[in-house]
């Protein structure tokens, strides 16, 4: 008997054979919780390992498996991102707090999340600094964009263009003497937060207080939230900056997120 009838029949019903495969190499795949040899699948699926290994390639091709140099197979990010286009119940709060919670306590200070909304950031969600004097931002409360550190990172991401339309549609504000009350100061802020990666609020929203901001981004790179450190401006460190970065990249992953 040949290989290929000794391999498992397709399904009944129209379907098409080499989905049928393809469909059951993946969940081969995803009953190992490590890379698996083209043994081992072409085993769990029946399929002769010439087939199997042709499958797998075609796979690896469009990034639904990848193969590692022991040439042994995982599922593949693509299928993260696909995941997260059909998963958007993901709770943002349930998988940033515990992140949150321990970069609280590596830089001492509170830790606030915000998502945008229009022209302001609502804040969703905190860890609060333990010390007596801290910066304690309410859950719900608003900030106009161009007063925040994160809101300046949304500007920069949303480009010029829409900078602008928002410094003509909110007159930008000033709450305190250094809030960037024009477009001339606010522009090259927003543009410089995103070639460095993350922006600051020197005490723009408020005297004394001092931020950190990051972006938070999701499966297709497009950021969803913001991740920030407040602390008194006396208190507020550079070292915490990669701290922050790598928390927000936490952050990021557990929304199905490729980061390097």
């Amino acid at each position: 008997m040949d290989h290929a009838s000794a391999e498992k029949a397709p399904r009944s019903g129209g379907s098409i054979q080499v989905i049928d495969r393809a469909a059951a190499l993946l969940d081969a795949i995803s009953t190992y919780p490590d890379p698996a040899s083209l043994k081992h699948l072409s085993a769990d699926t029946g399929l002769h390992p010439s087939t199997a290994h042709r499958i797998l390639h075609a796979l690896c091709e469009v990034g639904l498996v990848e193969r590692d140099e022991a040439s042994h197979y995982r599922l593949g990010r693509q299928l993260h991102y696909l995941a997260e286009r059909v998963r958007p119940s993901v709770d943002l709060r349930q998988e940033a707090l515990g992140i949150m919670e321990r970069l609280r306590d590596e830089v001492g200070e509170t830790v606030n999340l915000t998502v945008r909304e229009g022209d302001e950031v609502i804040y969703v969600e905190r860890a609060l600094s333990r010390r007596i004097m801290r910066v304690e931002q309410v859950i719900g409360s608003r900030a106009p964009l161009h007063v925040t550190a994160v809101g300046k990172l949304m500007l920069g991401e949303l480009g010029d263009q829409f900078t602008q339309g928002y410094a003509e549609r909110t007159g930008l504000p000033a709450y305190t003497v250094h809030t960037l009350d024009s477009l001339e100061k606010l522009k090259p802020q927003a543009q410089q937060g995103v070639r460095d990666g993350y922006a600051l609020d020197n005490e723009e929203a408020e005297e004394g207080v001092g931020c950190i901001g990051v972006l938070v981004r999701d499966a297709r790179g497009e950021f969803v939230a913001g991740l920030s450190v407040s602390a008194p401006i006396e208190r507020r460190q550079a070292a915490w900056i990669p701290l922050i970065q790598q928390a927000a990249r936490e952050v990021s992953v557990r929304l199905g997120a490729s980061v390097g």
